[in-house]
């Protein structure tokens, strides 16, 4: 089991790697690197000749691949070393499942001709799916890393509150997250317009403005949204189920909504410069992690008895 634990947690800090690549790869246009083809790369397993978007490409397909056998790996340990019943068993399972439908997702990208300039309203729907598939892998994988460690199964049965308060929180961030997948698509294929922020607003909604130039612009008020839901929601959890890990993930995850807010703002100041989407996707990878230990840490510890709780209300 410890070689379990410290596979899951490998598996969970490679794959963040991977899916920064994988933006790069948007952000570069070598999505069309190997092509209209896949899994093979220009119709070859290793193509004879290379140009820089074939390189960036072929190493995005590799490093997945690579993530594929860790998860496989995960899997075969997991089924070896934990008995029947175990949730790790569950972790691992889905984790390989949702690395599996990334594959597909990925695939219909290609073949689609859904890569580099396509500027297909269809692109930014597979964006936002692709995305929240990568959240839900981030999430098995973490849990999986936790159950590996001997941490307890949730549930939400008898949760009161938390019940709809969890699963809301988490639906939440997945929605905003596919909304920001499908910005930084815009920031990709069309350059902001010149003058302030308010200039580029007019621009989305101008009557030359594509869907995907229509949809960036929601992502901003949306996160406000998403982001005061998820403060009211650790407040809560605060108050209603205290302890250290609560403590610890609450604060965590107002401190990363500060810097994720902060990172949004300079992304927007800066018209969206390449390195500034990687660091903003960096931190909503962190932000959905927190998010997700938060609600894990609510689910498993006890909540204040009746009479204390009023009293801490009071």
């Amino acid at each position: 089991m410890k070689v379990l634990v410290a596979l899951s947690w490998t598996a969970l800090a490679y794959n963040v790697l991977v899916i920064l690549w994988g933006a790069y790869v948007r952000i570069s246009g070598s999505g069309a690197g190997c092509g209209a083809h896949w899994p093979l790369c220009d119709g070859q397993v290793i193509p004879r000749s290379f140009t820089l978007e074939r390189v960036v490409e072929f190493s995005h397909r590799g490093s997945s691949g690579l993530s594929g056998l860790l998860a496989l790996a995960v899997v075969g340990l997991a089924f070896f070393a934990a008995r029947r019943g175990h949730p790790v068993r569950t972790g691992a399972a889905w984790s390989l499942g949702l690395i599996l439908f990334e594959g597909v997702i990925g695939g219909v990208q290609v073949l689609l001709g859904l890569t580099a300039e396509s500027t297909n309203p269809a692109r930014g729907f597979v964006q936002g799916l692709h995305l929240a598939n990568t959240f839900a892998l981030l999430g098995a994988l973490l849990l999986t890393a936790l159950w590996a460690g001997g941490a307890p199964k949730f549930t939400l049965r008898n949760q009161g509150w938390l019940s709809w308060g969890a699963p809301l929180s988490a639906l939440g961030m997945l929605v905003l997250g596919m909304a920001g997948a499908v910005t930084a698509l815009g920031d990709k294929l069309f350059v902001p317009a010149p003058g302030t922020p308010l200039d580029t607003v007019k621009h989305d909604f101008g009557a030359t403005a594509s869907l995907i130039e229509n949809l960036r612009v929601i992502h901003p008020t949306l996160a406000l949204v998403v982001c005061a839901g998820l403060i009211g929601f650790a407040a809560r959890v605060l108050r209603e189920r205290p302890g250290a890990q609560t403590r610890r993930w609450s604060l965590a995850l107002y401190g990363v909504i500060a810097a994720q807010i902060a990172v949004g703002v300079m992304n927007v100041a800066l018209k969206a410069p390449g390195w500034m989407q990687l660091t903003h996707l960096l931190f909503a990878c962190i932000m959905w992690l927190v998010t997700v230990m938060l609600i894990y840490t609510a689910l498993v510890t006890r909540p204040l008895p009746s009479p204390a709780r009023a009293a801490v209300q009071a």
